[in-house]
């Protein structure tokens, strides 16, 4: 089940507050006049999150000269984003969604399906949201492979 409200584009994106690494809380208001993309992955220190995260640290500088901060979500602990950027020198923000209560107004809190066993598990997904606020773009079921390239392109045309 996904949450019952899912973001829609031109419309206000769901707001947080969240731990993040660091010792520091994160919030969507705190960050406005930023763009913000919001990547929620599955789970720290697996090769497609590892992956991911890795691919947003190499273009941290030009995420950071598109005026846009970079976020990544998973229901993991604190502890274990502390060891999973320490492990691969990441520099992304690492927010904990412990609860699972921005997973599920996002909409990515879906039931996937391996080997005919059906289980609840987080959509690999990112979110732009502008300076203002707003949800600007979305990409569902995410292909690691080129998709921060793309994030990265729609950044710079805010």
């Amino acid at each position: 089940m996904t949450g019952d409200i899912v973001p829609t584009i031109g419309q206000p994106a769901p707001g947080f507050i969240l731990p993040a690494n660091g010792g520091r809380t994160i919030s969507l208001a705190d960050l406005r006049g930023r763009a913000v993309v919001v990547y929620f992955y599955p789970k720290d220190d697996t090769s497609g999150c590892t992956r991911e995260a890795l691919d947003f640290t190499a273009t941290a500088a030009e995420f950071e000269a598109a005026g846009t901060v970079v976020i990544g979500v998973s229901k993991d602990t604190l502890k274990k984003h502390e060891k999973f950027l320490e492990k691969h020198c990441f520099t992304v923000i690492l927010a904990s969604d412990a609860d699972g209560d921005l997973c599920q107004r996002y909409g990515t809190w879906i039931e996937k399906s391996m080997y005919g066993r059906r289980y609840m598990d987080i959509e690999r997904a990112s979110f732009l949201i502008d300076a203002a606020g707003m949800l600007r773009r979305e990409w569902r079921k995410v292909s690691v492979p080129g998709h921060v390239t793309d994030v990265l392109a729609a950044a710079r045309m805010l």
